[in-house]
């Protein structure tokens, strides 16, 4: 499986020779990753755009977030449709009516079905509130503080077909404390995570990447990133 480069097609090539950086952000509930990608536009530290919202729950806080920054949004409620497949199918077709480069789940609660991975290949990115693959699935925090590790974190990656097993493209170390609750745990993680998820999607906007296996590799590499 090979990514886009700055030279080839995907997120980084766009028609007329401009590079097409509209975001599709997916969402189900409050949107913190979601303003946070807001915030880090506003503030020329991510060069995108964000096209729209979707949400399958039509009450996700998120929206409103989406709706006070002028950003159009869309709800389509999975419990309307008969299978996954379908639901997929319209989601799918939302995105394409809006040109977006990138898919971005920001705490969409839904599992996408092969058929949508495989016509955004490579093109879905997702953050996880765990140092994968360690403690994929619901509550990574919780899971590993359950587990007693005394390093977590927050991991984004490409999604693929296999739930939280794609490509890494940003990590972020966070240590357990002592005294910590799967609560503080968490909202330290998260904080992280709202630092990482704009970074990795300007670099997977800006191309000049491959995937080899299950390896995300920048090309000339990328030294002195660690934890960032």
């Amino acid at each position: 499986m090979t990514g886009p480069t700055a030279a080839g097609p995907g997120p980084g090539a766009g028609s007329g020779g401009a590079a097409n950086r509209r975001l599709g952000v997916l969402i189900s509930g409050r949107g913190s990753n979601l303003q946070a990608i807001i915030e880090a536009i506003a503030a020329g530290r991510l060069a995108a755009e964000i096209a729209v919202v979707i949400s399958n729950r039509p009450d996700a806080p998120g929206l409103e977030r989406a709706r006070r920054a002028g950003i159009e949004t869309v709800v389509l409620e999975h419990t309307a449709h008969g299978s996954r497949e379908a639901y997929d199918r319209e989601l799918a077709a939302a995105l394409r009516r809006y040109e977006v480069a990138l898919v971005c789940l920001a705490g969409f609660m839904r599992l996408l079905g092969p058929a949508f991975v495989a016509a955004f290949r490579d093109r879905i990115l997702n953050v996880h509130p765990s140092l994968l693959p360690a403690f994929p699935g619901l509550r990574g925090q919780e899971q590993a503080w359950r587990h007693g590790v005394k390093v977590a974190g927050a991991t984004v990656h490409i999604v693929t077909a296999e739930l939280d097993a794609g490509p890494i493209v940003r990590q972020a170390a966070v240590p357990v404390h002592e005294d910590d609750t799967p609560e503080t745990l968490s909202a330290r993680i998260l904080s992280e995570e709202h630092r990482i998820y704009p970074e990795a999607i300007g670099v997977v906007l800006d191309g000049g990447w491959r995937v080899e296996g299950r390896r995300f590799v920048r090309a000339g590499g990328l030294r002195g990133a660690a934890g960032r």
